[in-house]
């Protein structure tokens, strides 16, 4: 009887724990697509010419002339 009991108990936990193993990969399959979505934001948000254009409309940066430009070497 003890022995019937013990399986029993052993079946249920092992449900209890493959429910639990189930709700972890989903949240990480979750964790992914987000993971994913924010590289593909910080992409967007860092092309060039999308930081050039907010430099020269919400800071009045531009490019300074050619002759000003110099260039060092390393």
């Amino acid at each position: 009887m003890v022995s019937a009991l013990t399986v029993i108990y052993c079946k249920y936990r092992s449900r209890q724990v493959f429910i639990a193993i189930q709700k972890v990969e989903k949240e990480l399959d979750q964790y992914d697509v987000k993971w994913g979505q924010l590289q593909l934001e910080q992409t967007t948000l860092a092309e060039h010419n999308r930081v050039e254009r907010l430099a020269r409309k919400q800071m009045s940066m531009m490019m300074p002339e050619r002759e000003k430009i110099i260039f060092i070497k390393p």
